[in-house]
């Protein structure tokens, strides 16, 4: 949809002309939703049937009520507690992880009222059933999400389903805030212009040069977001923008529909450690302090050791194989070992599987100036003193395994930041040391964003973010995504 010029300041524009905007450009969101509930109605269904077919004989029966009937009304109850607990409305489906929270949420509400129930009037449902319905179901409803996920994630890469943008803020918070949307494509924000309070008309250069036009300031607000078809409104934290101005802001969007989304000054601090405190009418965030001991620390710990164990015994016959091919390949040891910075500054030995020529450390500084990547680190795509095989084994990360003998070992996790090289460490400048508050990661938020293709800057900003921000859920996540990256083999030379 083409953008028209920036005038200056717009006139107001009629509310019902801004909601028709709105609702022309959503449309495809309450589609979106309306599939939902039919995904959930076709797979609670399927569950049900199937937890009653469990039952062996001839249809089971509560009473004088077949168990299909019970699996009906189990079906429509679900259905009503995910609609109540706002799993179906559109400002939480698409993005984020409150969906899904909200989908697991509806799920234990139900498996709570039908276990109350059944104690009450002392109904004697089958257990094996009720195993069956209520463990498949929320498996089914979580899957399902993640597949409507995935369909609206292609859809997004293709331009689609997008939220269009108005930023509002000064020309310096409105860069910063384009950036970060920026950096999460598959969001579903589409930044179409920006409104610079105190400013008249123009553009504004965006990082990689692209220009953003003014639709003037926060005066007449509905007429810049109808000259941009935006419906949504993005708010960067700036110093020309106060309370009261945020509230009339607020005020004039009533009876639109258009979003308002206020991003505060906090930067890769996420909802694990953020909490609102309302005081005094005032919503004031409450922001935790990184967990880097404690209980679960040592929750984390353990899940180290029982994946890294469970891991090393299944890939067993597969490190045999790869170390033989490594030293049939080309002369030398399979293993290489490398003194790296773990937690709080301490070293140990890396293990890897090698996959340069033997001698390889020795020709680095000679090679130094062929560096491709910015920052402390080295990186070469075409490096002449990695080994044909060495490529393969880079490509899909199968030189990092024996690294899960480190996790045991304690000196490494299963996920955190890359591991440095002491030479590395000794350029860290500011804020980077805190990369060094946790045990590195055979994998972590660098790998799964891109491995070798990050800048430096951003590679230490996703291992900053992850160390400020550790849960076992973001671990989980983060392995299951490395598995996908590692297959597709993108990024890693």
């Amino acid at each position: 949809m083409p953008v028209p010029p920036a005038t200056g300041a717009y006139v107001d524009a009629p509310l019902d002309a801004v909601v028709a905007v709105k609702e022309r450009n959503r449309f495809w969101l309450e589609r979106y939703a309306v599939a939902l509930v039919a995904l959930d109605l076709a797979g609670l269904g399927l569950v049900g049937i199937v937890a009653v077919l469990t039952q062996l004989g001839p249809t089971p029966t509560l009473g004088s009520v077949s168990y299909f009937a019970v699996a009906g009304l189990l079906v429509l109850g679900w259905l009503a507690t995910l609609a109540l607990s706002r799993c179906y409305e559109t400002r939480f489906v698409g993005a984020g992880p409150e969906e899904f929270r909200r989908v697991g949420n509806a799920s234990v509400r139900v498996t709570a009222g039908v276990a109350l129930v059944a104690f009450a009037f002392q109904l004697p449902l089958s257990r094996v059933f009720l195993g069956v319905f209520l463990v498949m179901g929320a498996a089914v409803l979580l899957l399902g999400r993640y597949a409507a996920r995935l369909v609206l994630r292609r859809g997004r890469r293709q331009g689609l389903y997008m939220h269009r943008v108005l930023l509002v803020g000064s020309r310096q918070a409105v860069v910063d805030l384009a950036a970060l949307i920026g950096r999460d494509q598959l969001a579903g924000l589409q930044i179409v212009g920006a409104c610079l309070p105190g400013e008249g008309s123009g553009e504004v250069e965006l990082e990689g040069g692209q220009m953003l036009p003014m639709v003037g300031s926060l005066s007449g607000i509905t007429g810049a977001l109808l000259a941009v078809h935006a419906d949504t409104i993005a708010v960067a934290a700036s110093p020309g923008i106060t309370g009261a101005g945020l509230k009339q802001l607020s005020y004039e969007l009533e009876g639109t529909g258009v979003d308002l989304l206020v991003a505060p000054a906090l930067t890769n601090v996420t909802g694990t450690r953020v909490s609102i405190r309302p005081m005094a009418g005032l919503p004031l965030l409450h922001l935790e302090e990184p967990e880097l001991s404690g209980v679960r620390q040592l929750v984390k710990t353990v899940f180290d050791v029982v994946i890294a164990t469970l891991l090393l015994i299944l890939a067993a016959p597969l490190l045999l194989a790869l170390a033989v091919l490594v030293r049939l390949t080309s002369p030398g040891p399979a293993l290489f070992r490398q003194e790296r910075v773990g937690r709080a500054g301490s070293t140990f030995r890396v293990w890897k599987f090698r996959s340069m020529h033997v001698g390889a450390e020795e020709c680095l500084e000679e090679m130094r100036h062929l560096n491709e990547h910015d920052g402390v680190l080295f990186k070469l795509r075409a490096d002449p003193r990695v080994t044909p095989l060495g490529r393969v084994l880079r490509k899909y990360s199968l030189d990092e395994l024996p690294q899960l003998a480190n996790v045991l070992r304690g000196h490494m996790s299963l996920v955190g930041p890359r591991p440095p090289l002491p030479s590395e460490v000794a350029r860290y400048e500011g804020h980077t040391r805190r990369r060094l508050l946790v045990k590195p990661g055979i994998t972590g938020l660098w790998q799964v964003s891109g491995r070798s293709n990050l800048s430096w800057e951003e590679t230490v900003r996703l291992d900053l973010q992850y160390v400020e921000n550790w849960s076992l859920g973001l671990d989980i996540t983060v392995l299951a995504r490395t598995l996908a990256v590692v297959v597709r083999g993108s990024g890693a030379y």
